[in-house]
């Protein structure tokens, strides 16, 4: 069976600074793949280049076995459009850390816009799947609310049932509970717990060591721009072979 998400020496930079040096990794459809690392070692930039909001600058993406953002003519690899990237985009739905949704919506409008809009889904439709996607994040009293008055949890709950509403093949987390206080956190870890029940493929990049234990189905550890090791959890959050998880681990478990 093809994985459903295969990277092949991604590369990646801003100026000087190369993000991402030659990332490799394949992902199976289901799977539950928690990225863990330090800051700046390039976990966010890898998930923007998989959505296609950051261009690479050497290796390859495929997402469903499409290669994403060019098309190959012969030897040669054409860059798509923007409205052919915008296609790819739609396989792809993408939780960040700070929630972005349209602040002049109603939770509900947030997550109707997408499918009515993009989809050309029907509006009686779209609306009856924002509540009950709403209902399954713990939200359904809060249909008529506005971005500002709800909680960062809220928020970001509203947020993950915006990306589920478009129907994506592989969920992509960008560290979701980073910006939340620590007492919101639970809430949206369970509801992310519940979307991974339910066979979506999800990439998820955290610092939660204990969801990444209790959910993943793998843990990739990445420093410095590359992947340093990938692994069951048990193995690599309990016995990693190399030197710089084991240290990585250690200081964010004290």
């Amino acid at each position: 069976m093809k994985p459903i998400f295969k990277a092949v020496g991604v590369r990646k930079s801003f100026g000087n600074f190369e993000a991402l040096k030659g990332v490799d990794l394949d992902i199976d459809r289901g799977e539950v793949v928690c990225v863990i690392g330090p800051s700046g070692s390039g976990k966010s930039t890898f998930l923007r280049c998989i959505n296609q909001l950051e261009t690479i600058d050497g290796g390859a993406l495929w997402i469903n076995g499409e290669l994403a953002g060019y098309r190959q003519v012969g030897n040669k690899l054409l860059e798509l459009s923007e409205v052919e990237i915008a296609r790819q985009r739609l396989s792809t739905g993408m939780v960040f850390q700070r929630f972005n949704l349209f602040p002049h919506k109603t939770a509900l409008e947030n997550i109707t816009e997408g499918p009515v809009q993009v989809l050309k889904t029907d509006r009686k439709q779209a609306d009856t799947a924002a509540h009950e996607l709403l209902a399954r994040v713990g939200l359904g009293h809060k249909c008529n609310a506005y971005p500002i008055e709800l909680s960062g949890g809220q928020q970001q709950r509203v947020a993950i049932a915006r990306a589920l509403a478009m129907k994506p093949m592989l969920m992509l987390f960008d560290e979701p509970t980073s910006a939340l206080d620590p007492e919101l956190v639970g809430e949206v870890l369970a509801v992310m717990r519940d979307v991974a029940r339910t066979g979506i493929t999800m990439i998820v990049v955290t610092h939660e060591l204990g969801f990444a234990r209790e959910v993943a189905n793998r843990v990739v550890f990445m420093d410095q721009g590359q992947v340093v090791e990938s692994g069951p959890p048990a193995q690599i959050l309990g016995s990693p072979n190399h030197v710089r998880t084991k240290e990585f681990i250690s200081a964010v478990l004290h």
